[in-house]
């Protein structure tokens, strides 16, 4: 594995949305605005980002997701043979309930030469100037979640009786995609899924499976789907992974240690790299760090992006020590638990309590590993 696949201190990847560009995005809903000049927007606001992310250090960039709306669902819908959706309900995670978008097959799935992703990566490496860049797209178990959502599962039913199918169609067009961002000169994806945060809460299966808890089998067909999609992949494009449990608004939506799914995640998942939350409680602890094979990274996410209170430097250096017990401090790094607004609404805090919250990310990295 390339020593420089994962840096330090590290970002997951989404910022919150500066005021010009809500702006423009609620103008161009309400037809005040082209498509075009809302994309004029677009640019400058991920111009400004880049600038700003080189000038407190960071070694990895992104876009911030700034032409998203959302982390994972912008990006189901770039596929051939689905659209987007507005169901009944949103999510309800605690406190609040999200918009109640999602994504509904309308054929068969495939790779799309059109798909947006490729605009994002290559108007980002353009500006980034030789800084390296990594592309986050939502991972694959997290598509197949989303498609089988109550009102969408009709539709999988219509195009997919024979489900075998669509899992094999999920991999080949996540595959493609990725071979074709790999073309653009993409080196770095990182794949966003929360799937694995929902089968660790046991209250949450279950209430979803009338109090059945036996998720062996899910996990398994996750695991699947993701390392069919990264199978056989040029060696020099690094793959991680990004574990979260819901971040919307600053709420979340699911909790649990990773103790029920670390065996097949942690020990099976062909990514080189995991970026894992601990920021609170709910993550548990460092244990089920014990599964993760020799060769690989863990970024330990210990500094909460759902709010502007910074977390103590001597704290933070301690939870590193102790997650050291389990994987060699040669292997991990530190990152904020999430990214700052997986949606444009953004998580409760200031532009400028962000940007202290990942040089406080630095400074300590820097303190641990020098």
């Amino acid at each position: 594995m390339c020593q420089n696949s994962v840096q330090r201190y590290e970002i997951v990847g989404s910022f919150l949305r500066p005021e010009s560009l809500k702006k423009a995005r609620e103008e161009f809903a309400s037809g005040g605005i082209s498509g075009d000049e809302l994309k004029v927007v677009e640019d400058q606001a991920i111009r400004d980002l880049v600038a700003k992310q080189k000038e407190i250090g960071l070694k990895v960039i992104s876009d911030g997701e700034f032409r998203r709306s959302y982390w994972h669902l912008d990006f189901f819908w770039g596929f051939n043979g689905i659209k987007h959706n507005v169901m009944d309900q949103g999510y309800l995670f605690h406190g609040e309930e999200t918009r109640a978008d999602s994504a509904r097959l309308t054929g068969k799935i495939s790779f799309n030469p059109e798909h947006p992703v490729f605009e994002e990566y290559e108007f980002l490496t353009e500006i980034a100037e030789g800084t390296p860049v990594r592309q986050s797209i939502p991972a694959p178990a997290q598509l197949l979640a989303e498609l089988v959502r109550s009102s969408n599962e009709e539709k999988v039913n219509e195009f997919y009786p024979d489900r075998e199918l669509l899992y094999q169609d999920i991999a080949k067009a996540y595959r493609e995609t990725i071979l074709a961002l790999y073309d653009l000169g993409c080196r770095d994806i990182k794949l966003d899924d929360c799937t694995w945060g929902m089968l660790v809460d046991k209250n949450f299966w279950t209430t979803m499976t009338n109090g059945e808890y036996d998720t062996q089998a899910l996990q398994e067909l996750y695991l699947r789907l993701n390392n069919d999609a990264i199978v056989d992949l040029p060696e020099d494009l690094h793959v991680t992974t990004h574990v979260c449990r819901g971040n919307y608004h600053s709420t979340w939506a699911t909790s649990g240690g990773y103790e029920p799914v670390a065996d097949t995640l942690l020990g099976n998942q062909n990514v080189e790299a995991f970026f894992l939350e601990f920021d609170d409680e709910r993550s548990g602890n460092f244990e089920p760090l014990r599964f993760v094979p020799e060769d690989k990274q863990v970024v330990l996410g210990l500094v909460t992006s759902k709010d502007g209170t910074l977390e103590e430097k001597e704290t933070l250096v301690n939870r590193i020590k102790e997650a050291s017990k389990f994987v060699p401090l040669e292997r991990l790094s530190l990152s904020p638990q999430c990214g700052f607004a997986s949606t444009e609404e953004g998580n409760i805090l200031t532009e400028e309590d962000q940007w202290k919250k990942l040089s406080l990310v630095i400074d300590v990295a820097n303190e641990v590993w020098g």
